[in-house]
């Protein structure tokens, strides 16, 4: 039995899939066969580089810049990827911001644009694909959440909030589609290898049992094997190196 998904005349959707772990993500998608639309806002350079990796290896993507905190950019970018790779089967909502934020310092702005990128995002992308996933009796949908959405977490409550609100909304979507054979989960990484904490690896990988700092690749296993799982669903997958169990 073959484990890992056969994405094969799939088309994926990742979201700020420019960089880090949505890089990871892209590039595990088009290596398990699907075609690639990478989603980013501000990294085109980036984003392009993961669409010619998957090119080199005989693969098809194409990179789509819009801000998917917008309704009316989600619908363009969801139209964009139909256009030019087909309807959408599996959306990776990874989209996120993390501002560094203490109780004193933190803004409604902050509080209100956190919560638009990481979590009403999510909402937007996955209404925006759910008809196609709907009318063919198929769809998978990860949610990158975060160890902070059960947990103190280092970026401040606003980033709290926003990802114990992904993880709700993966349940709500999951228990409404689990009969219609669309599968929604969440992998919750944890002090992960990338740009957020890139400046305290030392000290952040002491924290962890497995005395080191997780990889964007590790991440992008755990989104895989929740997509290929059809039985899995309404879920929510640690990937910590034993800091919690939950």
């Amino acid at each position: 039995m073959d484990l890992s998904p056969d994405l094969a005349n799939r088309v994926a959707l990742v979201t700020g899939g420019s960089r880090g772990i949505g890089r990871a993500i892209a590039l595990a998608l088009a290596q398990a066969g699907a075609a690639v639309a990478v989603n980013y806002r501000t990294e085109e350079a980036a984003a392009q580089s993961v669409v010619d990796a998957i090119g080199a290896a005989g693969g098809r993507a194409i990179a789509v810049g819009a801000d998917v905190s917008r309704g009316d950019e989600v619908a363009r970018l969801a139209a964009t990827a139909v256009a030019q790779l087909g309807p959408i089967d599996v959306l990776v909502n990874n989209a996120g911001i993390a501002l560094m934020r203490g109780l004193e310092d933190l803004t409604e702005a902050d509080f209100d644009h956190t919560l638009a990128v990481n979590l009403k995002s999510a909402f937007l992308c996955t209404q925006a694909v759910l008809p196609h996933m709907r009318a063919q009796g198929w769809g998978r949908i990860v949610n990158v959440s975060s160890g902070a959405a059960r947990g103190s977490g280092i970026v401040g409550v606003h980033y709290n909030a926003s990802k114990a609100g992904m993880e709700g909304l993966t349940r709500g979507y999951a228990a409404r589609l689990a009969r219609e054979g669309v599968t929604v989960n969440a992998v919750a990484p944890t002090l992960i290898d990338t740009d957020m904490i890139s400046a305290r690896t030392e000290d952040s990988a002491a924290r962890i049992p497995m005395r080191r700092l997780g990889t964007p690749e590790e991440c992008a296993q755990a989104t895989l094997m929740v997509i290929g799982n059809a039985y899995m669903t309404g879920q929510t997958v640690q990937v910590n190196g034993g800091m919690h169990f939950i």
